[in-house]
């Protein structure tokens, strides 16, 4: 399938943009980037599988008929409703761009950031394999991020947070795939958000997308100076603003965890 040429232009400005720790790891774990139609969702990332110890790269699959489209708010608004069901009384607006920096590119850059993401965790002690099912040998505590906020759930089963008390309203976030929230559980899911280290509601699904979600947040908001916003409406009237964690003391930790992953000092 032909992949245009100002997409493809697009793709490689928002990687060349990319701030110089993010670059500097990438030479390391990605093997390439592809393109397909009809995903589901924005993109995907899988292995590349190495020794029979260690898994030794990722590639990047990206939904060119979701990224043709939608430029950078726009996108962040779809992705981030997806979790609730539609309601006319009720909507959410996400803002990861302002003023000229609304554009594809950069709604590109930021899906390209969580991926890579993905792919820079492969074989490092940051999280379990998410291809492999939670055991003893791979329970979330055993890992350098994700005993931040998880534990191993029953046997058999999938990872559990340690916030299940205070977000009882995780177990129904589904992103993309059914929503399985109503709309006007919007502001109770994000108050319960607060009360946890997930960066982002996606972050709260597994332990795999809290450590992408929590790179891309750090990097774009942090290292690239952009905003992350949540606003919930009720008939036009805002009931919610929910923004970046990375500077409150709930995210202090995870804040530390990335800040080695790249290599930076704790002052920057």
């Amino acid at each position: 399938m032909a992949v245009s040429d100002d997409l493809l232009g697009d793709v490689r400005a928002a990687l060349a943009e990319l701030p110089l720790p993010v670059r500097h790891l990438l030479s390391e774990n990605l093997v390439g980037i592809y393109f397909v139609q009809d995903l589901g969702g924005t993109a995907y990332t899988d292995y590349v599988a190495g020794d029979s110890i260690r898994l030794a790269a990722g590639f990047v699959i990206l939904d060119m008929d979701v990224l043709g489209t939608r430029i950078a708010n726009e996108w962040a608004t779809w992705k981030e409703s997806s979790p609730f069901m539609a309601n006319p009384m009720y909507r959410l607006e996400a803002e990861i761009e302002r003023d000229g920096g609304n554009t594809r590119r950069n709604a590109i850059q930021y899906i390209l950031l969580h991926e890579l993401g993905h792919v820079l965790a492969i074989g490092k002690d940051l999280h379990p394999p998410w291809e492999l099912p939670v055991s003893p040998d791979r329970s979330p505590d055993k890992y350098a991020f994700s005993r931040l906020s998880w534990k191993a759930g029953e046997v058999g089963k999938k990872s559990t947070s340690l916030f299940e008390h205070e977000f009882s309203n995780r177990k129904d976030v589904v992103y993309y795939f059914g929503a399985g929230l109503p709309a006007s559980q919007m502001v109770r899911t994000y108050e319960q958000l607060e009360q946890t280290n997930f960066p982002t509601l996606y972050a709260a699904t597994k332990p795999e997308e809290d450590f992408a979600e929590s790179f891309v947040g750090y990097v774009h908001t942090m290292l690239l100076g952009r905003p992350f916003e949540i606003r919930i409406f009720e008939n036009d009237k805002l009931l919610k603003t929910y923004r970046s964690c990375w500077n409150e003391m709930r995210c202090a930790e995870k804040r530390k965890v990335i800040e080695q992953f790249l290599q930076l000092s704790t002052n920057d």
